[in-house]
């Protein structure tokens, strides 16, 4: 008798796949993906925003991050129908596959992958310039310091997701509030002269004092008016381990951007109105500079200082959970190594965790160009996110009649918003580094040979995205 019934209770090699990669259920909700939503981003207030001062003055830089704030604010309303569509660990690229199909979702995936590998490469390297600044421990900024950050915070990683967003949770709330306290004691020396007191470069079309570099310095600065928002687009990566995902991420995603864009303009006008813009331009902690016109530390600009590697802990910390579950997604429906999407008896994703970790440590331990990665990452980001905007509008169009728990306020007319202006960053980032934008493209070109000789022939049917995609040409061929 039990021989008999034996084939029957045995998993199918298909159950046993998946089981072997299945990440831990419930763990996050919505309190804790907002602050995740948050922490992604919240190290782009403490440092690097401020160099697009130098590409086109306030007001230049004024425009740009208006500008992506409004991009970055249609992109998450057309992610949050899309994640409240297909909750998966895929995010972007299971988007993207749904609406552009295989080639579509890989080239969404790799374009966040280059985002979400190279950006933590690049914050490890500015968190060892704060540790050298601030004299921790003696310590200088160099490879001891970028391999404890990878080692020490993939650890608690692999410890657990609930764990690691309570953990992100903290840190996050502590950079946040330093900002608060930054901006309380900033406006205190506000000066509305400072904000425009970078020479005019008359040569320039359309210059003035508040666009010293004219009117091209509004489009050159659009990669670092991203830098308040860069990340947030992540949210939905946390799909399969958040509790009702459909009604969860819209809210978290909606609440975490409300809270990026009111930290941008405050962190922005104070920074500005405090330090000058001339001064803080090139800094590489602007928020210090500016509470420290003199050079002399106060109270204030101490605890700005040490809240600022908290702020860099938060984004570097959020990003490699982010990295991760984008390899895993990817891996697990074939489109990368099916090794990769192995998860641990914690429901990790181990590997995921480890090879990019290697990867970034080795990129910053090898180069030391934190500035060079970021713009690489960010060249990535852009992509992303016009593949994105444009799944929401061809879903809306080709899919009217799916359920949508939750709707885009203004449907496609926001998506089209966010699709040109992300092609209008695009295009902005050859603008900024040519070099950083040739190498992104050289990866893609590289990953794509990949998938398109080798992978594409080998995706996996049972993975969720797949199965999406497979349930939707069904349904279609009925109609």
């Amino acid at each position: 008798m039990a021989d008999r019934t034996a084939p029957a209770c045995s998993p199918s090699p298909a159950d046993s796949y998946l089981e072997k990669r299945t990440l831990r259920r419930g763990s996050a909700g919505p309190l804790l993906l907002t602050g995740l939503g948050v922490a992604y981003v919240v190290s782009g207030d403490y440092s690097g925003w401020n160099f697009g001062l130098a590409h086109g003055g306030f007001g230049g830089l004024a425009a740009a991050a208006a500008l992506m704030g409004v991009m970055y604010t249609c992109m998450v309303f057309a992610l949050a129908e899309l994640a409240a569509i297909l909750p998966t660990a895929g995010g972007g690229y299971g988007f993207a596959r749904r609406a552009l199909g295989p080639w579509g979702g890989f080239l969404t995936g790799t374009a966040i992958l280059i985002e979400y590998v190279l950006a933590p490469a690049a914050i490890s390297i500015f968190i060892g310039d704060y540790v050298a600044s601030l004299h921790l421990f003696g310590l200088t900024s160099g490879w001891p310091v970028y391999l404890a950050c990878f080692a020490v915070f993939i650890g608690i990683h692999l410890w657990g997701v609930g764990e690691a967003l309570r953990f992100s949770f903290v840190v996050t709330g502590i950079a946040v509030a330093a900002l608060l306290v930054f901006a309380a004691g900033a406006f205190t020396h506000f000066d509305a002269g400072r904000l425009n007191d970078i020479p005019v470069d008359h040569s320039a079309f359309g210059a003035s004092s508040w666009l010293p570099f004219g009117v091209l310095g509004i489009w050159a600065a659009f990669p670092f008016g991203m830098w308040f928002f860069l990340g947030v687009e992540g949210v939905p990566l946390a799909a399969e381990e958040t509790k009702d995902p459909a009604r969860t991420l819209p809210k978290a995603m909606a609440t975490s951007m409300g809270i990026l864009l009111l930290l941008a303009l405050l962190t922005f006008v104070a920074a500005g109105g405090a330090g000058g813009a001339d001064a803080i331009k090139d800094a590489g902690n602007p928020l210090v500079t500016a509470l420290q016109p003199d050079g002399h530390a106060t109270a204030l600009s101490r605890i700005v200082n040490y809240a600022g590697l908290a702020g860099l802990v938060a984004s570097f910390f959020s990003l490699i959970y982010a990295g991760s579950r984008q390899l895993f997604a990817l891996s697990r429906a074939g489109y990368l190594p099916r090794f990769l999407s192995l998860t641990s008896r914690r429901k990790a994703p181990w590997l995921g965790l480890l090879v990019p970790g290697t990867l970034g440590f080795a990129l910053a331990a090898a180069t030391g160009d934190g500035a060079r990665m970021l713009n690489v990452a960010v060249f990535g980001a852009t992509i992303s996110y016009a593949l994105m905007s444009l799944s929401h509008i061809v879903l809306r169009r080709r899919e009217p009649g799916l359920a949508r728990p939750y709707r885009t306020p203004g449907g496609t007319a926001t998506s089209t918003v966010a699709f040109v202006l992300a092609c209008s960053a695009l295009v902005a980032t050859f603008l900024v580094d040519v070099t950083a934008a040739f190498i992104a493209l050289g990866v893609y070109a590289i990953a794509a040979a990949y998938f398109g000789f080798y992978s594409r022939h080998r995706l996996v049917a049972n993975a969720p995205e797949e199965e999406f995609a497979a349930l939707a040409a069904a349904e279609a061929e009925l109609e």
